[in-house]
């Protein structure tokens, strides 16, 4: 049976490599932590295009890398779509000397923790979840 993750692009050009490990490494992410799949969407698109989400659903008027929205009725069931601004993660990349690749990997772990409960508003929260990718970044299929 196929893996419930799909990939679009929004704005953007974008696409990325490897899809099939990468669906791989998310499911298992996610039962690891004890959820079962059920729909998960990843959106690539540009800075504009995901300011414009940021400023209609969030009420913020910044740039970000990443929205996730979580679209579960059933407990410990993913069900989400999460919206990648290409731009950030390749500003990301040069800000934090990673590689394209690698920032995109962490940013995709983040939105799928965040659909796994995970949050980052506090100082602890943000430790734990760095933490979270940290881990499952060493956990990659690629």
């Amino acid at each position: 049976m196929a893996i419930p993750v799909f990939f679009f692009e929004e704005d953007t050009e974008f696409k990325p490599k490897k899809k099939a490990k990468l669906r791989e490494w998310l499911k298992a992410t996610i039962v690891a932590e004890g959820y079962s799949l059920s729909e998960l969407n990843y959106i690539f698109c540009s800075d504009t295009y995901l300011l414009a989400l940021n400023q209609q659903y969030l009420d913020h008027d910044t740039y970000t890398d990443i929205i996730t929205f979580d679209n579960s009725e059933i407990e410990n069931v993913v069900v989400g779509d999460i919206f990648i601004s290409i731009d950030r993660v390749r500003e990301n990349a040069k800000e934090f000397s990673k590689t394209e690749e690698d920032e995109l990997h962490r940013v995709i772990i983040h939105g799928a923790l965040h659909l796994l409960g995970y949050k980052d508003k506090t100082k602890a929260d943000k430790k734990l979840m760095t933490e979270k990718e940290d881990f499952y970044l060493t956990k990659r299929l690629l």
